[in-house]
This record gives C-alpha cells, sequence and structure tokens, in this order.
C-alpha cells in the first residue's frame, strides 16, 4: 500500500483504514494509542469541541468526544509520518503529492471529482470528491518547501467533516 492507494481510498470511502467520522475517541485511540491533544484541550480539557489529536500527520477533529473530522497533512518536499495502522511498513513517507498525481489516480479509481469553487483562488485550488464529501486542497510551494516544480500545485491537506 502506498500513500496515493491511502488517499484514493480516502476520497473514495470518507474512511483513513479503519478511522472515520462519528466513530468514538476512545474507540480512535485503541486503534491507534493515544493521540498528541490540540494545546487547547490540554488548557481547557477534553470537554472542548473541534480541536484536534494528532498522530503525526493524521488528526482526528474531535466534537462531543466523537471523531467529527478526518485530516491528512502533508508537507510538500519532505517526508511525514502516519500510523501504521493508515500506511502500513511505513515510518515515514514522501510527502509531495502533485495535484495531476491525484487528480489521475482517482480518475484511474473511477472516484469522481469535481473543482471546489470555495476553496479554489490565488495560491491554491481544491477538488472534491462528492460521494464521500473529501476535500484535497493544493498550493503552489512556499520558500521553504524542496520541490522540483515550483509552478506547480502540491496538496496540502485532505479532510473530511461529518455533516
Amino acid at each position: 500500500m502506498t500513500l496515493m492507494d491511502v488517499l484514493v481510498d480516502f476520497a473514495g470511502t470518507g474512511h483513513v483504514g479503519p478511522l472515520h467520522c462519528g466513530m468514538l475517541l476512545t474507540e480512535a485511540e485503541d486503534l491507534l494509542g493515544p493521540g498528541r491533544p490540540h494545546p487547547a484541550i490540554l488548557l481547557k480539557g477534553p470537554d472542548i469541541d473541534g480541536y484536534p489529536y494528532s498522530w503525526g500527520g493524521l488528526e482526528l477533529v474531535v466534537t462531543r468526544r466523537a471523531v467529527s473530522g478526518v485530516w491528512i497533512n502533508l508537507w510538500p518536499g519532505s517526508t511525514t509520518k502516519l500510523p501504521s495502522l493508515v500506511l502500513p511498513e511505513s515510518e515515514s513517507y514522501e510527502a509531495t503529492v502533485l495535484r495531476e498525481d491525484l487528480v489521475t489516480a482517482l480518475d484511474a479509481a473511477g472516484c469522481e471529482h469535481v473543482v471546489n469553487d470555495t476553496l479554489t483562488f490565488g495560491r491554491q485550488s481544491s477538488i472534491l470528491a462528492p460521494a464521500a464529501d473529501v476535500c484535497a486542497v493544493f498550493s503552489l510551494p512556499g520558500r521553504d518547501n524542496d520541490v522540483p516544480h515550483r509552478d506547480r500545485h502540491y496538496l496540502d491537506v485532505m479532510h473530511k467533516r461529518a455533516a
């Protein structure tokens, strides 16, 4: 399994492996181990809503102790980590995904996607996989991104929020 496989599956199903919106945080932690809570959770306690728990490049946003958002964060030009439950046999992975490579992979998998006009402006663009309501946001690289093509859009984040 590759990072691209995980991204395409996420776009098609709204799930990252067994992780999905609506599951209890305790269920996710049973699968992943304890996450790193956002500083707001540490300051205000576990009942504060709308903040993520992190496992490397994976974040689960929590509302009323249930997962209300699933995010895969990437930093183009670098490597990052996803839990082995999500991307087996990979301690870290190349986090550089070109927009056209993801679009090609989605097309090959038969995963419908459309331009997300709400998040397409300026130096960024976005697509939405409507069947699973998963959004991918791309941008031109910043000066700190070590990428081969400075004029192409790279994936920054792919996410789903509960309705």
